[in-house]
């Protein structure tokens, strides 16, 4: 039987997660570029099918800065892409019942149609991606991320816990 380390228990140093974040960075680099290659002939970035799948995701429609909170960037972005998707027909602004200017986004059918063909393109490239990988390790990334990722929402302050000192020379 094998036992954890005290090291395995003990909360991350700061190498530790600094290491996390450098993969995370090159992963999500990676990851860009390969699905910029991989939606191109569909009119997408990864950028717009980012927001395409946060549309798609959503039961109900969202405003430009709830999909922006939801897909984890600026408003700006989401809206310069929005309104490009919606000049080509991908997506629809409706009225918000509940805010006279944040309109709402929908997918419209041409729109369902470009996300469903961009999916049956992303299912075997992922099945490629998940071949050296275990269900096992997918799924305790996934915990760690979402744990990564509460710790963030709930800090907010990217120096919460830093003082002047450790962050202004000169001040310690």
């Amino acid at each position: 039987m094998t036992c954890s380390s005290d090291r395995d228990l003990a909360p991350a140093t700061p190498d530790d997660v600094t290491a996390l974040i450098l993969r995370i960075f090159r992963a999500n680099g990676a990851l860009l570029a390969a699905g910029d290659q991989l939606v191109d002939g569909l009119g997408l970035t990864s950028a717009r099918w980012q927001l395409l799948g946060g549309i798609a995701d959503c039961e109900e429609p969202q405003s430009v800065a709830q999909l922006a909170r939801e897909i984890g960037v600026t408003r700006q972005s989401v809206q310069r892409i929005a309104n490009e998707l919606e000049s080509e027909g991908v997506i629809a602004y409706r009225p918000n019942p509940r805010h006279k200017r944040a309109q709402l986004v929908e997918l419209t059918s041409h729109g369902r149609e470009v996300f469903e063909k961009s999916m049956t393109l992303q299912r075997p490239w992922a099945a490629g991606l998940g071949r050296k990988l275990t269900s096992a390790q997918v799924t305790e990334v996934c915990k760690t991320l979402d744990a990564l990722l509460t710790t963030l929402k709930e800090d907010g302050d990217a120096t919460a816990g830093a003082t002047d000192a450790d962050v202004l020379p000169g001040t310690g």
